[in-house]
């Protein structure tokens, strides 16, 4: 009876084939949109992910002076070596703690030259950032003591000011700096923010202090927790020792920041989530609206077969053959605009993830979900045009013109 059913179903959609695809197509835009938009926001999350990933793990940075709105940074006094060496030496758990100062200059080799990114710093940098060598060695100690002026390269400057030739143990000049190539970093590719990490060069910190910077101050430090430390007690002893060093009186606000990455990637990660469930929630709207217009249609169709209902019910047939044959006429048009729609979101989907360069992360929960949906409003805005036509009265059914 059900299968003689579903003929009967897909036969009285065929008849009006145009007025059926306008019927279907709120649902099929509606799983589309909802298809397409969370399949988005997934590759957006794990590109997100990926990309702080990069950056190292168990990381936390520390910066004089206080970030955002209404937090002036520009009287807070910068660190110095001696901070970095407390650190150090006070703060358990660390497996790195790496002085930072960053500037820009020219390098230049032969003919050629590149515009790049400074970073005065020691060998924990590397250890803190995750970052291995392609080729060559790390600073000797007598390089980080402020000697020979040594420098690492990063990918995108070894290709510009070398190209395929090997740097090592040739002689760059970084601004007024003339320093030898011991090393090649490994290629990382582009931050979340969209910079090249790999167009940078890597020098000592005392020869950055003295032929670059100009001074002893240090503007930043990059500190890495050793597997299995919370990150928040390295913060929290980090904070206070240096509240004790930096002379804060108890009730005052720090005039430094101590920023958790594994915070900042779940609270990345979170905000991206959340946007996602939006984007996906308004999408879901589409499909009410789908549902709508299949109740108007399966009106308009009961109307226009008011003396075939009648001429059914006259010879025999119940209340509930009536109800349950339009009642899957319903759901056989949202099933099949959720199909389409399926189709169609991950297709819009991958179009967009290509073009924006993220992930393609499919939901199998977000499909069946989107599916069963488009299912339950067939039943749900199918079931009273269903219950209309099986109500009516067979007599006044065939004198209906």
């Amino acid at each position: 009876m059900l299968l003689e059913t579903v003929r009967l179903a897909f036969r009285a959609i065929s008849r009006n084939l145009l007025r059926s695809f306008l019927t279907v197509l709120g649902i099929v835009i509606g799983v589309g949109a909802v298809i397409a938009m969370v399949t988005i926001g997934n590759g957006t999350t794990a590109q997100v992910t990926s990309e702080l990933s990069k950056l190292g793990t168990n990381m936390l940075f520390v910066r004089p002076g206080q970030f955002g709105p209404g937090r002036a940074s520009t009287e807070a006094k910068s660190f110095n070596i001696r901070d970095v060496e407390a650190i150090g030496e006070q703060v358990s758990g660390l497996r790195a703690v790496a002085p930072v100062n960053r500037g820009n200059a020219m390098a230049i080799f032969g003919g050629q030259n590149w515009s790049t990114s400074v970073v005065g710093t020691n060998n924990d940098y590397l250890v803190a950032q995750d970052w291995a060598l392609a080729s060559g060695r790390n600073f000797l100690a007598s390089e980080e003591s402020g000697g020979q002026a040594a420098c690492i390269l990063g990918e995108t400057l070894r290709r510009e000011l070398f190209g395929s030739a090997n740097p090592e143990g040739q002689k760059i000049r970084v601004g007024k700096i003339s320093c030898a190539v011991v090393g090649v970093l490994a290629a990382k590719g582009q931050s979340g923010m969209g910079n090249d990490q790999d167009d940078v060069v890597l020098l000592p910190l005392k020869v950055y202090q003295r032929r670059i910077g100009g001074s002893t101050d240090i503007s930043s430090i990059v500190l890495s927790a050793r597997d299995g430390v919370s990150t928040s007690k390295v913060q929290a002893d980090t904070e206070r020792l240096l509240r004790e060093r930096r002379k804060i009186a108890a009730g005052r606000n720090d005039d430094f920041s101590v920023n958790d990455m594994t915070q900042m990637a779940a609270t990345m990660t979170g905000t991206t989530t959340l946007l996602t469930g939006l984007l996906g929630a308004v999408a879901a709207v589409s499909l009410l609206v789908g549902g709508i217009g299949i109740m108007n249609i399966m009106l308009v169709s009961v109307t226009e077969r008011t003396r075939e209902i009648g001429t059914r019910l006259a010879i025999g047939a119940l209340e509930q053959q009536v109800l349950l044959q339009f009642l899957v006429e319903a759901v056989t048009l949202s099933i099949c605009g959720g199909i389409v729609g399926i189709l169609l979101g991950l297709g819009l989907a991958y179009a967009a993830v290509s073009f924006l360069g993220v992930p393609f992360v499919m939901s199998p929960s977000i499909i069946l979900t989107a599916f069963a949906f488009s299912a339950v409003i067939g039943v749900v805005f199918g079931y009273f045009p269903a219950l209309r036509a099986a109500r009516l009265n067979p007599i006044e059914a065939l004198r209906h013109e």
